[in-house]
């Protein structure tokens, strides 16, 4: 297995463009003004700028998100002291995390020398060109020195990640672990093997925490660090050396509460732990083998707690939980340096997060259904995609409150929501719709309460305040579903139809009225109200006792769709029902419609579509900009599938005289500007669109799953419009992050069809 990744590795690193990372341009560079613009004359007023304040160069060039890593090679993960060159694979995958996680750009630098001296005079000189710089994989001694040194030569952000990084980590870890096992922090006993950069950094974090400089003991290679000691010290050992009569790791060990190891493999004995204290804490972090196997600490003492630097355990120290978000935060408020508040604020916001409900695509990418805090689950994994939005307001509050903060951000909150756009531009549109719903909750209804993503959105939903969840199904199937998993005071509402006498008259009594000639009978109604959840929420949609509903996670679309089409009125004005879906590009946003419902739409019904989506779209603040799309360009055809489109433009510019709309025209056209001014000067559409209206559903099915697909885009839907209450139904297999976004985008549908009734 082993020779099969390593080859997989040197084919991943030179298929198609060599390494990792490249530059990119970030501005216009297509035309002589572009040039003219960003070279010569006009980059000389910029520079002028610079030259009268330097602190423009935060305003008119990269330095403000761009970070060194620079390395002279000397202790590369496990590989040892292999130069600078060699080093450059892994300072370039250390480039492509800053850029995947935080959206740092990095230029990574390799000097080839191990005199720090050396060192430190090449980082000060190359200084004023970053925001800060990140030192990677220096050997110990040497590293300590250089951090020191350079930290007082430069007024940038300088950081070591294997210290603090894993300082950091580990200190997450630490808490928690000892909250855990009921443990006060100031009398627990830990013993740190392995006295070089990591450890060194681990046991001032500990300290730096609450742990009792005399409760530390620290290991290197030739024994314990104690007091009097001159064989291989220097002065950084000499800080942490303790007064204690042990010599070797396993004297130390013996009644000690936690073993942290950054050292090397098989160091920790099965007899050694077997002499630590009750529950012991066990950080095994040497790679990629570490101090003692898992299963052999589990059996020697199935009490532990274990922590280490691999994948294929519980509880994996990894450093890309922490660099990437301290420095944003750290970054975005021009900090001077990366002080102990700011990594204290980030070892505390990991792990409060630990303590969080874990999102749905974290689950997947591990293949569990379920993370819940506690022995297997000390910190949050190194891919949870909500560590941006804790660790680095959390870093940047620490450096304003510290004083390092040149440029303090005056509202957290919303420095939270420009973060979510780091993640994709659907977070922050979400964010900001969420954030309008929540100022009057709406109740929503979810017919398949017993599906367990469905149970699991309803819990963000209720926990976020968003909305307020209604469960419909088996009272008992899903109280012992969330007992499964922990949740035992809860105050989710839970309604099983078939103990509901009342509401089944009631609601089967209407629906009879509207479906009384289409072969329905009313004890059949009664009969399917009371059996089927669909029909039961549907109902009560339709009678006002919720707001909206969500459904479809158990059925084909049309089986769902029907349901709530037979219990749920169209708009009296524009009696097309339709389904569209919010398609978030990294520049742009886009409606595609109808992409569910109508297979091939009259047009009358296209232009009642454009209409519903276009109202839709205005509750984002957005100005409706809509293409009427087919293979035709005004009139160029004269199919009857061009001639439908031209005639449903026709019926929407009369509907809405000042929507801006246009069409029949090919999709290209729709986006090449400049071509259509030159083309078709007299179309009424200006600039680019933002609903795309398919001429049937075979367009529209395909366009959507292809970008999907094929395309760097997050899509939220569908979204079901032309309808008089705000039902929506989700796509089969939706998990449970999907459910919750369309929850958001229900509830905004829902107070947007109650304004419309006032």
């Amino acid at each position: 297995m082993a020779t099969d990744i390593y080859s997989e590795a040197l084919e991943y690193h030179r298929t198609g463009r060599k390494g990792k990372i490249e530059v990119v341009v970030t501005k216009p560079f297509s035309t002589q003004k572009d040039l003219s613009l960003a070279y010569s004359p006009g980059v000389a007023r910029p520079c002028q700028e610079i030259a009268a304040n330097s602190e423009d160069a935060y305003e008119y060039t990269a330095k403000g998100n761009l970070v060194a890593v620079i390395s002279n090679g000397s202790a590369v993960l496990g590989l040892g002291n292999i130069g600078a060159m060699a080093g450059k694979p892994v300072m370039e995958g250390k480039g492509a995390l800053f850029k995947k996680f935080a959206d740092i750009d990095v230029f990574d630098i390799e000097v080839n020398t191990e005199d720090p001296d050396e060192f430190v005079r090449t980082c000060e000189l190359i200084a004023p060109t970053f925001g800060g710089i990140n030192l990677e994989d220096i050997k110990a001694p040497e590293c300590f020195e250089i951090e020191e040194k350079l930290k007082k030569l430069v007024d940038i952000p300088v950081f070591h990640d294997d210290q603090h990084g894993t300082a950091i980590i580990t200190g997450a870890a630490l808490l928690n672990a000892i909250e855990i096992t009921g443990r006060d922090i100031s009398t627990t006993r830990v013993v740190v093997n392995g006295a070089g950069a990591a450890g060194m950094a681990c046991a001032q974090m500990f300290v730096a925490l609450g742990l009792r400089k005399e409760n530390l003991i620290i290991c290197d290679s030739r024994g314990t660090i104690y007091q009097g000691r001159t064989e291989s010290m220097n002065p950084y050992k000499e800080r942490l050396a303790n007064d204690t009569p042990h010599r070797t790791l396993a004297e130390a060990l013996v009644g000690a509460d936690l073993f942290c190891g950054v050292s090397v493999a098989g160091v920790l004995t099965k007899d050694m732990l077997k002499t630590m204290a009750p529950k012991p804490i066990i950080f095994a972090m040497a790679n990629p083998e570490p101090e003692i196997s898992y299963p052999d600490a589990v059996e020697a003492r199935p009490d532990c707690i274990m922590a280490t630097g691999r994948s294929d355990y519980h509880n994996q120290v990894n450093n890309v939980l922490c660099f990437p978000f301290l420095f944003r935060g750290a970054l975005d408020v021009r900090a001077t340096e990366i002080n102990t508040e700011m990594k204290i604020a980030a070892v505390r916001a990991i792990a409060d997060l630990a303590k969080e409900e874990v999102p749905d695509q974290v689950l997947r990418a591990y293949g569990v259904e379920r993370f819940e805090f506690g022995p297997t689950y000390l910190i949050p994994t190194p891919f949870d995609p909500r560590a941006l939005l804790r660790i680095a307001p959390a870093v940047a509050k620490a450096a304003m409150e510290s004083g390092v903060a040149r440029r303090p951000i005056d509202n957290l909150r919303k420095y939270t929501e420009h973060l979510e756009a780091t993640l994709g531009m659907s977070k922050a549109i979400l964010r900001y719709i969420a954030n309008r719903v929540k100022k009057d909750p709406v109740r929503v209804v979810y017919p398949e309460g017993d599906n367990r993503k469905i149970l699991r959105a309803a819990l963000r939903v209720m926990e976020e305040k968003l909305a307020i969840p209604v469960l419909l199904g088996n009272r008992d199937k899903i109280e012992e579903m969330l007992e499964a998993q922990g949740v035992t005071d809860h105050t989710l509402e839970i309604i099983d139809p078939e103990q509901e006498d009342e509401r089944v008259e009631r609601y089967a009594a209407k629906f009879f009225r509207r479906r009384q000639r289409k072969g329905i009978t009313l004890p059949y109604a009664k009969d399917l109200i009371r059996r089927d959840t669909g029909f039961f929420g549907a109902m009560m949609l339709s009678m006002g006792d919720v707001d909206t509903m969500i459904y479809g996670q158990s059925l084909p679309y049309p089986y769902a769709v029907r349901r709530v089409l037979s219990c749920i009125g169209k708009r009296t004005a524009h009696k097309t029902a339709a389904s569209v879906y919010m398609m978030v590009f990294k520049n742009r946003t886009l409606f595609f419609a109808d992409t569910a419902v109508n297979i091939d739409p009259t047009a009358q019904q296209l232009a009642d579509i454009a209409w519903s989506v276009s109202e839709f779209v205005k509750e984002f603040d957005i100005t409706p900009k809509v293409a009427m799309l087919s293979y035709s360009n005004f009139g160029s055809s004269e199919t009857p599938s061009a001639a439908k489109v031209k005639e449903a433009t026709r019926l929407i510019k009369a509907m809405a005289p000042n929507l801006q709309v246009d069409g029949e025209m090919q999709a290209n056209m729709a986006f090449n500007t400049e071509l259509r001014e030159e083309l078709f000067p007299f179309s009424a559409l200006t600039g680019e669109p933002n609903i795309l209206i398919f001429p049937d559903l075979n367009a529209a099915n395909i366009a959507y799953k292809l970008f999907m697909r094929l395309a760097e885009v997050d899509t939220v839907g569908p979204i079901l419009v032309g309808l008089n209450k705000s039902a929506h139904i989700i796509e089969r297999g939706c998990d449970a992050d999907g459910i919750f976004n369309l929850t958001t985008l229900a509830a905004l549908k829902a107070r947007q069809n109650v304004c419309a009734l006032d």
